[in-house]
């Protein structure tokens, strides 16, 4: 009896080990929403991608060990991170400026919050976003783009991190 009740805990806290290892979701993904405000001539863009792939890849790039869990003081670290990794240049070829406003924990994800200013007609032009890219092969960024009550969908992998986009 003794011995079942041993061999039944080992086996519980064998099972408990091997899940505790396993990766905390076994795909890698952000979704982008860019939503252009008329009245402030702004594209609104929010970034959702998962807190522990994003953590990691802050502490990659910044060679020290982050925690996002600390309010506020990663604000520079992550604006760097983002700029570098999402970007728009207008069909003149002219990159245009985007503001990081700050960012959201839910759950297990950051939702990163940036500002666009465009004040002239959106005619598409070129979108980077490549975030986590250069951590996961099977990293897959959607962009959900809506313009003037026009929505469309873009999907960038590691093979294709930046693409021609319009509404024509």
């Amino acid at each position: 009896m003794v011995k079942s009740l041993i061999r039944a805990g080992l086996l519980i806290a064998v099972v408990w080990l091997l899940s505790a290892s396993r990766p905390a979701h076994d795909f890698h993904a952000s979704v982008t929403q860019m939503q252009y405000d008329q009245k402030e001539r702004t594209f609104e863009i929010s970034i959702r991608i998962f807190t522990d792939d994003f953590e990691k890849a802050l502490t990659e790039a910044s060679k020290s060990k982050v925690n996002l869990s600390a309010a506020g003081k990663n604000d520079p670290l992550i604006e760097k991170y983002i700029q570098s990794h999402f970007g728009y240049t207008n069909p003149q070829k002219q990159a245009k400026p985007i503001k990081y406003v700050g960012y959201e924990v839910e759950a297990d994800a950051h939702w990163i919050y940036l500002e666009m200013p465009y004040t002239e007609p959106f005619r598409g032009g070129s979108l980077k976003q490549n975030a986590l890219m250069e951590l996961f092969d099977d990293q897959v960024n959607m962009v959900n783009v809506q313009y003037q009550g026009q929505k469309k969908t873009f999907v960038f992998r590691k093979n294709q991190p930046i693409q021609d986009i319009s509404f024509n």
